[in-house]
């Protein structure tokens, strides 16, 4: 009887050991969906959404308008898209809107505020990225028919880029207000709401009622695989289903990727807080390391922003050496790092990320 051989290739393969699964901190974007939401998504009732006839979207926006005490919001595939419907609604070519100067709006949604909406930015640069009244009165452009006009005020909650920085309720609270006495609407980029909401203990709605329109993310920390939410008023959202259609975010049967929305929004805020344990954690970690420079203390959600210019390496090569180790992670610059934790990273992940930036550390 002949014996069975293996293909060529196959016994040496199955000898290598298996690698283990990366410790990804690249964004809180790379979650996978839970396998509740897998299931949601293959037994999702549908219609043709752009009729206005999907039933899991409808029952989507409903709970996201019920969550921010909002009369509507509207379902649209990224948190890019919300933004610039509502910069398009709020704005009119030609005019200014205020941000802070590290803004999402302003350096990574590509210019559409000037190429949709024929806007320019009057950014400013405020501490841990939180805008006060005084700063943004002072950036509003005067009545005078041959100056550009402000046109609208944006806020990002949580601040990605200063590190995952919360507005304290108040100072936004008293920038909504003073705008509003200025003829001014108030948009909010909350891609990340929950997390401040966590970080603050307070409600969503709470800590969102006075601005015009909020934008928040389902697949940034609630682990949903896609779509984002823009929440306003009933005539608000009419105007954005317009301009949603013609960005080309007309959908048909997304109530697939609605079923998993429902599970993220209902369930997924709950856990944020372990996210941000972690985070503090990481960032104690770094702390101790020699040539990486960050307050720890400043540490409010699951963003760490740290400094590695006394490692003697630039962010791409600090990445590329994390890469080797499994740990993935992203520069911002080429000075700094930037490091998010999710439900996909647990405590152990952290502890693996810190070992190989131990090494890292070491060996240059």
């Amino acid at each position: 009887m002949k014996s069975r051989v293996a293909p060529r290739g196959v016994a040496e393969k199955s000898k290598e050991p298996r690698r283990a699964t990366p410790v990804d901190l690249r964004s809180d974007t790379v979650t996978r969906p839970t396998p509740e939401m897998r299931r949601a998504m293959a037994e999702a009732e549908v219609g043709d959404d752009v009729y206005g006839e999907d039933p899991t979207i409808n029952r989507l926006e409903q709970l996201a308008a019920e969550t921010f005490g909002r009369e509507a919001a509207i379902f649209v595939p990224s948190g890019t898209m919300g933004n610039q419907i509502a910069i398009k609604i709020h704005t009119r070519p030609g005019q200014e809107i205020i941000c802070e100067e590290r803004a999402h709006i302003f350096n990574y949604e590509m210019a559409t505020l000037a190429a949709f909406s024929g806007c320019i930015a009057r950014p400013i640069a405020a501490a841990d990225g939180i805008l006060s009244w005084a700063e943004v009165k002072k950036r509003i452009r005067p009545k005078t028919y041959y100056i550009s006009q402000t046109g609208l005020v944006s806020l990002e909650n949580t601040h990605n880029m200063a590190g995952g920085t919360v507005y304290p309720t108040e100072v936004a609270n008293e920038i909504c207000d003073a705008a509003h006495d200025a003829g001014l609407p108030v948009h909010l980029d909350g891609a990340r709401i929950f997390n401040a909401a966590a970080a603050l203990g307070k409600p969503a709605a709470e800590i969102t009622r006075k601005f015009d329109s909020v934008m928040f993310c389902l697949s940034k920390g609630l682990g949903a695989p896609v779509g984002s939410l823009l929440a306003g008023s009933r005539g608000f959202v009419e105007q954005a289903r317009a301009y949603r259609k013609a960005l080309g975010g007309g959908m048909r049967q997304a109530g697939i990727l609605a079923a998993a929305g429902l599970i993220a929004l209902e369930k997924m805020p709950a856990r944020l807080c372990d996210d941000h344990a972690n985070a503090r954690f990481l960032a104690g970690g770094l702390a101790e390391i020699r040539g990486i420079r960050l307050d720890a203390k400043k540490v409010q959600t699951n963003i760490v922003v740290f400094d590695i210019g006394g490692t003697g390496m630039n962010s791409a090569e600090f990445s590329r050496q994390l890469a080797e180790r499994n740990v993935l992670a992203n520069g911002i610059d080429p000075q700094t790092m930037r490091m998010v934790t999710h439900m996909d990273v647990d405590r152990a992940g952290c502890e693996r990320a810190l070992d190989a930036i131990r090494a890292i550390c070491e060996k240059n």
